[in-house]
């Protein structure tokens, strides 16, 4: 088991279970208590984003290490990950920014929407781990700074 990737994938784990506590503690009205929740949840989102971010600049990205014929599986789902992670996010950010703006109208329209694409996104995150780490052995690692500067 790899370290790193094992301890974002965690965080992000983390951060989908911080925000399905937070929207259940604002179901029963519990504000301050979600906020709170939520504010961790970013916080564990954020500290996700430093590691793989600083492990792809200095270790690199593994790549897919299974059968060559289920490779392309691998990559369009991981495309797919890519995205629904990037959306949500800009999602998170945007309902963030509007809950601490005090602009609850917008914030209790789209927090039920950004929740769920973080769920998404933890969810095949969590599948793009085991596809990488556990049910296959990762492929070849090469970090960004080699790639750039050939050393």
């Amino acid at each position: 088991m790899q370290f790193w990737p094992f301890l974002s994938t965690l965080l992000i784990v983390l951060s989908a279970i911080l925000v399905a506590v937070g929207w259940i503690l604002i179901v029963k009205g519990h504000k301050e208590k979600h906020k709170k929740t939520m504010v961790a949840a970013a916080i564990s989102a954020l500290l996700f984003l430093i590691i793989y971010v600083s492990r792809t600049v200095f270790v690199g990205n593994t790549s897919f290490g299974g059968p060559e014929d289920i490779k392309i599986y691998y990559t369009i789902f991981l495309v797919f990950h890519i995205i629904l992670s990037v959306t949500g996010a800009i999602f998170g950010i945007v309902t963030l920014r509007l809950a601490f703006k005090g602009n609850f109208v917008k914030h209790k329209k789209i927090g039920p929407i950004t929740s769920i694409l973080w769920f998404f996104t933890a969810i095949t995150g969590v599948m793009v781990y085991l596809f990488l780490y556990v049910i296959y052995t990762g492929g070849e690692t090469t970090s960004m700074i080699k790639a750039i500067l050939g050393f």
